[in-house]
């Protein structure tokens, strides 16, 4: 299935915003979410009325989800978004509902039959505008905007790009624990606009997006062998990277976009290898007799991370991107697996296995300041959000006694203090989240 972006045109609003200094910083430790009133906007006529409601819905749905913001009750707003139209807000009152900042907006249809959506956001105190934009959208288009609307806000306050307007690709579940259906699904960051890639036939496994977000890696049994795929999003074409012999899987993109690496098995053991896509040569990374899988790249493309047990257990370790300069980074106890580097490039997240219980956590490239973040009897797969604030992971649990499970999607912000649940039709596994939607 072709997925449709919508053109969006972005307009400056006429008035300047000024630089207030309403500010949240996250860099700290756990936060307490900032008071926002996010009104609903006017509509100048009654077919917009729905969209006028339903984009803030959104928006302060969005801004919640963060842990950063704590958006007020409707039901406590004294000002009406006509009111806000008409004379501009009444900071006055929104302050005596202890509103710190505000998002006002309108909706109007243009002349070409497309719609117009205009949001404002007001530092309350200083009682100055600190940003505002314009959107021309078409009707089926209206969740991006909101969206993108969010990403605004979240970073004229957090001074970090926002990650509302980004995907989610994962393994969707369903069926007997020994006669799983996997098939790869795609949906937005809150759950919406969901659907399948692939049929129920086919065994599928870890998702990985492309840095245009166009282009999807993963490895499926299609053929009856387990095989590195491409799928193209907005084509639904698929096309297998190469029939190598062995087992080939963990594949990922170069930063650039340019390769896939992966590791690949020969008789039991696993090395890692690159593929460049113009070319379709391979290039071996690594060669010894241990277990080498799960790479991934440094956001710069010139080192990866990998796990590999050559030193006699599960750990993690670094390389340059040409497969010299080997360094082990971990040394706690414990098993580590799944690394995964983060698009800021500070850290590198991770699933720990230790007495009995399934961590992810995050270390530093040069291995210290290990932070392990949530623990469950079986949590795994972190992927980062494109601004490298938030992971999303899975977590399995056994139900019915042990005869069934049960597998969900979860995102955490790096605090650990901000945990939720993803919503998905089925159970999900090994998810994936894109770049800022092009």
């Amino acid at each position: 299935m072709k997925h449709i972006i919508f053109a969006v045109c972005l307009l400056l609003i006429a008035i300047a915003p000024a630089k207030a200094q309403l500010t949240v910083d996250i860099t700290s430790g756990k936060l307490e979410a900032l008071p926002i009133a996010v009104s609903n906007f006017h509509a100048d006529a009654p077919d917009r009325v729905k969209l006028a409601t339903e984009i803030p819905a959104i928006i302060a749905k969005n801004l919640e989800s963060s842990g950063l913001f704590s958006p007020l009750n409707k039901n406590s707003f004294i000002q009406t978004p006509e009111s806000i139209k008409q004379d501009d807000p009444r900071f006055g009152e929104w302050r005596a509902i202890n509103a710190q900042a505000l998002v006002s907006g309108n909706v109007t249809r243009a002349d070409d039959g497309r719609t117009r959506v205009e949001f404002r956001l007001w530092d309350v105190f200083s009682q100055q505008q600190l940003t505002g934009m314009a959107y021309m959208t078409t009707d089926q288009n209206w969740r991006r905007i909101a969206h993108i609307i969010s990403d605004d806000i979240y970073k004229r306050i957090t001074g970090e790009d926002g990650y509302f307007d980004t995907r989610i690709v994962y393994i969707s579940e369903s069926g007997a624990p020994n006669q799983r259906i996997k098939r790869l699904a795609i949906m937005d960051q809150d759950g919406k606009n969901h659907r399948y890639l692939t049929p129920a036939g086919q065994l599928v496994l870890t998702p990985r997006f492309s840095p245009t977000a166009q282009e999807i890696t993963y490895m499926s049994y299609k053929s009856g062998a387990p095989r590195v795929y491409l799928y193209n999003i907005d084509t639904g074409r698929q096309e297998v990277l190469g029939n190598f012999p062995g087992m080939t899987f963990a594949p990922r993109f170069s930063p650039n976009g340019n390769s896939i690496i992966m590791s690949k098995s020969t008789n039991g053991n696993s090395d890692i290898f690159e593929m460049d896509l113009r070319s379709r040569k391979t290039k071996q990374l690594t060669n010894n007799s241990g277990i080498d899988t799960s790479p991934s790249y440094a956001p710069d493309g010139r080192q990866i991370v990998f796990e590999s047990d050559r030193g006699g257990s599960q750990q993690l370790y670094t390389m340059d991107s040409n497969g010299g300069n080997t360094k082990r980074i971990t040394f706690s106890k414990g098993r580590y697996a799944n690394p995964v580097w983060s698009p800021r490039g500070d850290l590198i997240a991770f699933t720990k296995m230790l007495g009995g219980q399934f961590y992810i956590g995050v270390v530093r490239p040069d291995g210290s300041g290990e932070r392990l973040i949530t623990k469950a009897y079986h949590v795994e797969g972190p992927s980062w959000s494109p601004n490298g604030r938030v992971l999303t992971y899975f977590k399995e649990r056994s139900t019915n006694g042990g005869r069934s499970r049960s597998a969900k999607l979860y995102a955490i912000d790096l605090t650990g203090y901000n945990e939720r649940q993803l919503p998905t039709p089925q159970d999900g596994s090994d998810p994936a989240w894109s770049p800022i939607n092009p």
